[in-house]
């Protein structure tokens, strides 16, 4: 498949899917002081990946975090694509920024996942194989 300049930007890969995942350290200041802190999974989605993985969601059926990203992400503009919180949980101890990468690491192969999909969708060939 050919894909439109259009098309190829919200990919915002040069020539294949681009997404995101964060873990974030976030620390709330109220007043004049340190409140709480709260750890967090984030995952950016770029656009044209989102609008065939929604078109096609009975692909993923069987994938619940794929379900709960369709279902749940927000559209923040083409910079930041479809963003979704796969993970927040306040920061009180250290076992919760293990929890926090196990997240990420699901998150990862969800995307990963997401990209083969759109990949094969779209007819691109993966970067190893150019």
């Amino acid at each position: 498949m050919k894909l439109t300049q259009r098309q190829r930007d919200k990919l915002w890969g040069e020539d294949g899917p681009y997404s995101e995942v964060h873990l974030i350290i976030e620390t709330r200041i109220l007043d004049d002081r340190e409140a709480r802190k709260f750890v967090i999974v984030e995952l950016n989605v770029n656009p044209l990946s989102f609008e065939i993985l929604k078109k096609n969601r009975k692909q993923f059926e069987d994938d619940l975090l794929i379900l709960e990203l369709i279902d749940h992400a927000e559209y923040r503009g083409q910079s930041f694509g479809y963003v979704a919180c796969a993970y927040i949980h306040e920061y009180n101890n250290s076992s919760i920024l293990v929890e926090a990468e196990e997240h990420a690491e699901y998150s990862k192969k969800a995307l990963i996942k997401i990209h083969k999909y759109v990949m094969d969708f779209l007819g691109i060939k993966s970067s190893k194989a150019r």
